[in-house]
């Protein structure tokens, strides 16, 4: 909560600060100097510390209902990280279930080359000497040794 605050404040003056262009509708806003900006701001905070003591009611409640709202937070972010957590549990378990499907998964097998245990007789009823006369007359010669 105290994040967004922070984040809320620096943004607002990031925005405050940034330099506009001359528009008519500029003009007719009323111009204050940054003198007057900080000495209006001291003033404001110099109010709120007093605050409490010409209206304890108000700030009574006020405490109260921003313990409601710090509690509600907390478990709106505990509600959050379930969700995120339950959804990361789901994609695990979905990668899982694929990967063990994918597993299970009979090998791909073109028939080209038998499987073990498979077509024993049809792997001897090939011929065993392809290689023509020619083939065999010629010379093996190993690789030359490097130098």
């Amino acid at each position: 909560m105290r994040f967004l605050l922070r984040i809320t404040f620096w943004l607002g003056l990031v925005l405050v600060l940034l330099p506009r262009d001359k528009t008519p509708e500029s003009e007719k806003l009323p111009q204050i100097g940054a003198a007057d900006a900080v000495q209006a701001a001291t003033a404001a905070v110099s109010d709120m510390t007093h605050f409490c003591k010409r209206q304890p009611a108000a700030c009574e409640v006020g405490g109260q209902a921003a313990t409601i709202i710090g509690q509600r937070a907390q478990d709106g972010a505990k509600k959050l990280y379930q969700i995120i957590n339950d959804k990361k549990e789901q994609i695990t378990n979905d990668k899982n279930d694929k990967n063990e499907k994918t597993d299970k998964k009979a090998p791909d097998h073109t028939g080209s080359i038998a499987m073990a245990g498979e077509g024993d007789s049809a792997a001897s009823e090939a011929p065993r000497d392809t290689l023509t006369q020619d083939d065999l007359a010629l010379e093996w010669r190993g690789p030359e040794p490097a130098n």
